[in-house]
């Protein structure tokens, strides 16, 4: 029998995955839990074989949950409406065996259970594909100016930390909005984050 947590916020969607999980003959639900504590929790109490978690969920998110997990003998299923490059680079970081998104048909969810029992990974094929046609169209250099960027430092701060001068830090901003096409630093900092850049 294959023991189950899972882990999702929305109490509905809960439920359901809970009853349909518990119609298949080699699958036992052993505990449930609507945010990443909980989830964390019910994992030492019960020490299911796998926790079936979503990502955004309140207290700590899946992502969180199952970087404090990775080191327990418990295997991660990251379940999502989420297909974001920079979640599944931090998932897979976390040492997480399956990625499927909510859309995915609900037999190919047990099926994917099963497989991670087996000692297969399981990922959703678009999020394969993102990882290997994305990469990061920044310099070195670039990265460094949206790093700091990112930790709320202006122009002039910049150029002090990096030894060059205010107009260098401005032109280096104005190529990586053009590289990112985006409006402003704040678009170009969220944009990546959201594809896992940086955290």
């Amino acid at each position: 029998m294959i023991r189950i947590v899972i882990a999702e916020d929305q109490r509905m969607l809960l439920g359901a995955l809970g009853s349909l999980l518990s119609l298949e003959d080699d699958i036992e639900v052993v505990g449930k839990a609507t945010n990443g504590v909980e989830a964390i929790n019910l994992v030492h109490q019960t020490k299911p074989d796998i926790c079936i978690m979503d990502i955004e969920m309140p207290e700590k998110s899946g992502l969180e949950a199952a970087e404090e997990l990775k080191s327990f003998d418990c295997k991660v299923i990251i379940l999502t409406t989420f297909a974001r490059t920079g979640y599944f680079q931090r998932a897979l970081k976390a040492g997480v065996k399956g990625y499927l998104l909510k859309d995915s048909p609900s037999d190919e969810l047990a099926n994917s259970i099963r497989n991670v029992m087996a000692g297969m990974r399981i990922y959703a094929p678009e999020l394969m594909d993102d990882v290997y046609s994305e990469g990061n169209p920044l310099t070195e250099r670039e990265k460094e100016v949206l790093g700091l960027v990112a930790d709320g430092k202006n122009t002039k701060e910049i150029a002090d930390t990096m030894s060059i001068k205010t107009g260098t830090v401005r032109n280096y901003i104005s190529t990586i909005l053009d590289k990112l096409e985006v409006k402003n630093r704040i678009e170009a900092i969220s944009q990546s984050k959201e594809k896992g850049w940086f955290k």
